[in-house]
């Protein structure tokens, strides 16, 4: 791939993660996955409590944990959206205007690949961290496993 064997693994494992998502949000378009992947680590990353954000970014593949602690001001956190429509705007705003993908369906595809990648004692204590609100844009299983501890 790119000549530097090294490498190599980190490019799948990111493009691994890019081709789930667009899978999730039933695209083709490798920009818009690319923005949807990048708004809603942003925003979940910024959610979250900066020991819960650091946790969850040291199991991330490093291509994706690169992205989730990009530009991150961790003094500026967590955000206090307790709703789900203030969530929602907050990924839509990250998500260029020049690309057409919905904010909830972002979500939707981004934490699906969260729940099917990351270790799950690491997913149930990113949603107890989480308003039960925006715990719904995560898949069912991982919700009721939170809703039994």
């Amino acid at each position: 791939m790119t000549g530097v064997h090294a490498f190599d693994g980190f490019l799948d494992d990111g493009n691994a993660w890019l081709k789930a998502v667009m899978e999730r949000l039933q695209t083709n378009d490798a920009t818009a996955g690319h923005a949807a992947l990048r708004a809603v680590l942003h925003v979940l990353r910024d959610r979250l409590p900066p020991e819960s954000a650091v946790h969850l970014g040291a199991q991330l593949p490093t291509l994706i944990r690169g992205i989730f602690f990009e530009n991150w001001h961790m003094a500026g956190t967590p955000t206090k959206e307790r709703h789900l429509g203030p969530f929602l705007d907050h990924v839509q705003a990250a998500i260029p205007a020049r690309v057409d993908v919905d904010a909830e369906a972002a979500a939707r595809a981004v934490f699906g690949v969260i729940c099917d990648s990351v270790a799950h004692g690491e997913v149930v204590k990113v949603l107890g961290s989480l308003p039960r609100a925006l715990r719904d844009l995560w898949p069912a299983a991982a919700q009721a496993d939170v809703a039994g501890t």
